[in-house]
């Protein structure tokens, strides 16, 4: 019953919450009403690398989210130009999952398939709710092939807070939907690039869980989906 609150914490956390306790602990030898507020953003760290197991719909075609967060943009979108993708390739469908810093950050891969190509991107450091976090901030892009030769993009994107990208991958790499891939320190946003014609399941507003969410099934003529708050 407690593996609900007794979730694993992931590595790259581990020396942030040393050193929230670590300065905890001297804010107590030293000005001991400051460590209450440090406690609190101790507590708080060990809440944001929080790395929990999750359960990942299964068939070819799916595409799941590879974050937590809200979704924040719906529509079609230019491939990042970074991929080279050419003229002839038509213009994707990206979403756009936004993470607060109290959503979890551990990112996932959206498909099962390879890694076709990486490339890492220096930037900026806006909001990452924006529409233009996704062209001005730095970001590391990964293009995947699905197992049905589909190409599927995702780039994860540093916000207003965040000064630290980490990608697990290479490139040649097999991988599958729901594994954990790499996370985005303190404030950010996933974006996720599918092949013209996909209809995604998710409207704007709407909440994702990484590695259980699905985004949109590339195997289904479905249309687009509407959204409303009841």
């Amino acid at each position: 019953m407690f593996d609900a609150y007794l979730v694993p914490i992931a590595r790259e956390g581990r020396p942030f919450i040393l050193a929230f306790a670590v300065a905890t602990a001297l804010l107590w030898l030293w000005i001991p009403g400051l460590a209450i507020p440090g406690g609190i953003l101790t507590l708080w760290c060990v809440y944001f690398f929080r790395d929990p197991n999750r359960v990942t719909p299964t068939r070819p075609g799916l595409v799941i989210s590879p974050a937590d967060g809200r979704v924040v943009a719906v529509g079609p979108a230019p491939w990042p130009k970074e991929l080279e993708m050419g003229e002839d390739v038509p213009m994707p469908v990206r979403i756009g999952v936004f993470m607060d810093v109290f959503d979890c950050h551990v990112n996932r891969n959206p498909i099962d398939g390879k890694i076709v190509k990486l490339a890492y991107v220096p930037g900026a450091f806006v909001n990452a709710s924006l529409d233009k976090a996704s062209e001005e901030n730095e970001r590391q892009i990964v293009l995947m092939e699905s197992r049905e030769s589909q190409p599927v993009a995702y780039v994860q994107i540093a916000g207003l807070v965040a000064r630290r990208i980490v990608c697990k991958l290479t490139e040649g790499q097999t991988v599958m939907a729901g594994e954990r891939m790499g996370l985005i320190r303190f404030g950010s946003r996933v974006d996720v690039y599918l092949p013209n014609g996909s209809a995604p399941f998710v409207v704007e507003g709407q909440r994702c869980v990484a590695g259980e969410t699905v985004l949109a099934d590339l195997a289904s003529d479905e249309s687009q989906r509407t959204g409303a708050v009841r």
